[in-house]
């Protein structure tokens, strides 16, 4: 059996890069929102963090979305997913959460930045420019509204990720209740990954507020992520039968095996808490520290919407 082609398998690689770039994008948000909330207030648009978070998450959710429609078998009808729904239908209704996060997330993008926009436009463009000027100005009076709309719809789409592989009826490891908020809680991490690494690549300060907020956050939730996962395979193996078989399958000594307990626990759990710890102690962080902690992380997320898409899918009922 090889370790990317089963027999079997009904979804494949595309649709773990969607999982993670759709659960990426909701964590740089969510985070961009909590930065301006409670540290930077109205200067957050001076923020590297806050500007790379701006333009990680619209980026991520196309890039996945992208993908996504290359992989349907016929992707030139991908336009009708977006005009009908089925209510009854995870990905339809995935589909719908995605197209009103991505409005809101462009809302609030313009009323972060709407100082910069508003110069942009000053004299410029014509009517258009003047009713851009109105409009961005609209938005800013109803910026809390947006925000709070954004913060429901970036934890819906994080927890959405896990609800689309749970709808894939008949494998134990995919059937889990944890799944959900194991995959909202390994986005956020991506997210505050993608942020971090994005706003020292634009020449953040690494040892700024930004940084200290967020990390302050990471701890506890790696934490939480490896409590997540206990839980979901313990719950799995308590069950027996084809659910424990499904569970130590995953985790044996093949190849999925290493890529979990050295991808995803060791480069993706362990070292980012090990460097995170260190930098709390140290009281002093540098670029390459937060840089190459921010990268295993998201390299262990990767490899964890690779494990559960594959290993879910090895064994059915």
């Amino acid at each position: 059996m090889s370790a990317f082609h089963f027999e079997g398998l009904v979804w494949h690689w595309p649709i773990a890069i969607y999982l993670f770039l759709a659960g990426l994008s909701a964590g740089a948000v969510f985070f961009a929102i909590m930065l301006k909330h409670f540290k930077l207030a109205s200067e957050a648009y001076h923020s590297p963090f806050v500007q790379a978070a701006a333009i990680i998450a619209p980026l991520a959710v196309f890039g996945g979305l992208g993908i996504l429609v290359i992989d349907l078998t016929k992707p030139l009808d991908f336009w009708k997913i977006l005009v009908f729904y089925n209510t009854t239908s995870v990905m339809s209704m995935g589909v719908l959460v995605l197209m009103a996060y991505q409005v809101a997330l462009f809302a609030w993008i313009g009323c972060i930045f709407h100082q910069g926009l508003t110069r942009l436009l000053d004299g410029r463009f014509g009517a258009i420019g003047r009713l851009s000027t109105r409009f961005i100005q609209m938005l800013v009076r109803q910026e809390a509204a947006i925000t709070g709309v954004l913060v429901i719809l970036s934890i819906s789409l994080g927890a959405y990720t896990g609800f689309l592989l749970s709808a894939l009826i008949g494998f134990p490891l995919l059937n889990n209740p944890v799944l959900p908020l194991l995959f909202l809680i390994s986005g956020l991490s991506s997210g505050a990954a993608a942020t971090l690494l994005g706003g020292v690549l634009l020449r953040g300060n690494p040892n700024g507020i930004e940084v200290r907020f967020i990390h302050g956050i990471e701890i506890p939730m790696i934490l939480v992520e490896i409590g997540l996962l206990f839980t979901f395979f313990a719950g799995l193996i308590l069950s027996g039968g084809q659910s424990q078989v499904a569970a130590l399958n995953a985790l044996g000594y093949g190849f999925w095996g290493w890529i979990f307990w050295g991808g995803v626990i060791g480069i993706g759990l362990t070292l980012p808490l090990a460097f995170n710890l260190w930098m709390k102690v140290s009281a002093d962080r540098k670029f390459t520290y937060v840089a190459v902690t921010a990268s295993f992380s998201l390299i262990g997320v990767f490899l964890l919407r690779n494990f559960i898409l594959y290993t879910g899918q090895m064994t059915g009922v």
